[in-house]
């Protein structure tokens, strides 16, 4: 299918990180699927503010909160976001000889653009990781260089083997160790490793 551009209002048009306006007339594509996912999964990455008043436009999609462009955030093109399947989670990336390991937050819209909701931008091609500098950065990928980068990404996981008890603790069965806190997530190496913590950071 395809969405017929039209001309933003003076000034809808947020054009911070090069960020490309609709064109009275253009005709682009639109998608709702994106190509299979694997455990190494080839993209374009791109950049994107998820702050407020940034080139984002509104709120994220999962969480209905803007997002500093300091935090590792990402939206997924339309057939990757998978209905909100994906929200909150994480995903690592690969590019320019580094890895980094981002959490997906939005979407990047495949099917519709170029109205107010998504800035007036065109709507986002199938194969997008569209993701905050934080990002960027942690591939060190230089602010001038920034813009466009072939990568590979996956997701995160982690299968459910225990409990962490927040009821009782102190005795045998749990090691002589304490009650969990309620909000814990107690993960092996491999999980850290995924998410690439360096070893002096894990807690």
């Amino acid at each position: 299918m395809k969405k017929q551009g039209t001309t933003p209002p003076p000034g809808q048009c947020n054009q911070e990180n090069d960020a490309e306006c609709c064109v009275e007339g253009e005709v682009y594509a639109t998608y709702t699927c994106s190509p299979p996912v694997s455990n190494s999964t080839p993209a374009t990455l791109t950049i994107n503010s998820f702050q407020e008043g940034g080139d984002g436009g509104g709120p994220s999609k999962c969480d209905n909160q803007y997002h500093s462009d300091d935090e590792p955030v990402v939206a997924l093109s339309t057939g990757w976001f998978g209905q909100s399947s994906r929200c909150n989670k994480f995903i690592n990336i690969n590019g320019n000889g580094k890895n980094v390991t981002a959490l997906v937050v939005d979407e990047c819209d495949s099917r519709v653009g170029c109205d107010d909701e998504h800035a007036y931008q065109p709507p986002c091609r199938n194969n997008i990781v569209d993701a905050s500098k934080a990002v960027w950065t942690a591939l060190g990928v230089p602010e001038s260089e920034q813009g466009e980068l072939d990568v590979t990404w996956k997701s995160v996981k982690a299968k459910v083997v225990d409990e962490c008890d927040f009821t009782i603790g102190c005795d045998d069965v749990h090691g002589y160790q304490p009650p969990c806190d309620n909000n814990i997530v107690a993960a092996s190496d491999a999980v850290w490793e995924a998410l690439g913590v360096p070893e002096v950071l894990k807690l």
